[in-house]
C-alpha cells in the first residue's frame, strides 16, 4: 500500500493536517516574504489533508472549527482580528486533536473464563474460497492458541446479513470479534441504513460479560459519516474499537494481500498474530 494512500485511510492525515495549520498560523506572525509563502501553502495542503482524512468528529464541532478558521483567515487583512482569531485557531485544532486521539489507541480486553471466541466477518475473515478457506485467519488464530473459534464470517457480508446469520445459531463466546462494514462502506448501504442495522447486530450481540471487539473502518475521502455512526453505535453498546491503522498495518506489508484488500494467506497469518496482539489478553497472554 502506498505510505501516502495509508497516511490518509488511517486517519492520521487529520494530525499532519493540524500540524500544518498551526505552522501557518505561526508563519502568519512573521512579515517576511518567505513566510507569507509558508503560511500560503501549509494552510492549504493542512486544510485539504484534515478534508481527505475523513476524520468523524462531531459535525457541531467541524463547524465550529470551520468558523473560526475563516475568522482567522478573515484576519489577514483586518489585523486588529488577527491576535485573537489566531490564539482561537489554535486552541480549537489542539482540540480537536485531543478529542480524536483517543481513538488511535489499542483497546483492553479483560480476560474471560473460556478459551472460545466468535468472529463476525466479510470476506477479509471467511477468504474467497477454494484453498485459502481452510487457512484463514480465523482458523490459523484458533490452532495456534488453542482458542475454540466459532467462525461466522462469510463471503460478501454486510451488517444486515451478518445479524441473520449470527441469529440462525447459538453465540455463547465470551468474547466477539467484529469485522464487518466494509461492503457497507463500499456498497449501496446508505449512512442511515448502516446505523440502524448496526445497532440492530451489537444489541444482539450485547450480553453481560461479554466482552465485543469491532475493527474501526478505514475511511474513503468524504465518507466520514459511517465512521462516526460507527463510533456513535460502538459507544452506545460499550464495544471496543480497534484503531483502523491496525488492519490497515496488516493489509500494508507486501504480499499480505491479493487485490490489495483480500487477504493472501501470508495475510492470514499477519492478521492472526494482530488479533491475537489485541484478544490474547482474554486467554492469558503474557503482558510485554
Amino acid at each position: 500500500m502506498n505510505w501516502l494512500v495509508f497516511h490518509f485511510a488511517s486517519g492520521q492525515a487529520f494530525f499532519s493536517g493540524i500540524a500544518l495549520v498551526l505552522l501557518a498560523v505561526f508563519a502568519a506572525t512573521r512579515s517576511a516574504t518567505v513566510f507569507k509563502r509558508v503560511t500560503f501553502l501549509a494552510f492549504a495542503i493542512g486544510a485539504i489533508a484534515i478534508a481527505l482524512s475523513s476524520t468523524p468528529i462531531p459535525y457541531w464541532y467541524y463547524t465550529l472549527a470551520t468558523g473560526m478558521t475563516i475568522s482567522w483567515i478573515v484576519s489577514w487583512f483586518i489585523k486588529s482580528w488577527r491576535f485573537w482569531t489566531s490564539i482561537g485557531v489554535v486552541a480549537i485544532w489542539i482540540i480537536a486533536a485531543i478529542m480524536e486521539l483517543p481513538f488511535h489507541f489499542m483497546p483492553s480486553v479483560q480476560s474471560i473464563p473460556t478459551r472460545t471466541m466468535t468472529v463476525i466477518g466479510d470476506s477479509v475473515s471467511a477468504g474467497l474460497g477454494g484453498s485459502e478457506k481452510s487457512k484463514t485467519w480465523p482458523i490459523i488464530f484458533a490452532s495456534q492458541h488453542d482458542v475454540a473459534v466459532q467462525d461466522i464470517s462469510h463471503v460478501g457480508e454486510t451488517v444486515r446479513t451478518a445479524l441473520k446469520r449470527a441469529q440462525s445459531q447459538a453465540i455463547n463466546s465470551d468474547l466477539v470479534i467484529i469485522e464487518i462494514g466494509g461492503n457497507d462502506l463500499l456498497g449501496p448501504t446508505s449512512a442511515v441504513d448502516f446505523a440502524t442495522e448496526l445497532d440492530a447486530l451489537l444489541t444482539y450481540l450485547s450480553k453481560p460479560n461479554r466482552q465485543l471487539v469491532m475493527f474501526e473502518l478505514p475511511l474513503p475521502p468524504f465518507r466520514q459519516e459511517y465512521g462516526r455512526v460507527q463510533r456513535q453505535v460502538a459507544s452506545k453498546h460499550g464495544v471496543r474499537l480497534v484503531p483502523k491503522r491496525i488492519f490497515l498495518s496488516v493489509i500494508a506489508e507486501g504480499g499480505s494481500t491479493i487485490d490489495s484488500i483480500h487477504l493472501s494467506q501470508a495475510g492470514h497469518q499477519k492478521m492472526a498474530d494482530c488479533v491475537w496482539s489485541i484478544a490474547g489478553g482474554a486467554f492469558g497472554k503474557p503482558a510485554k
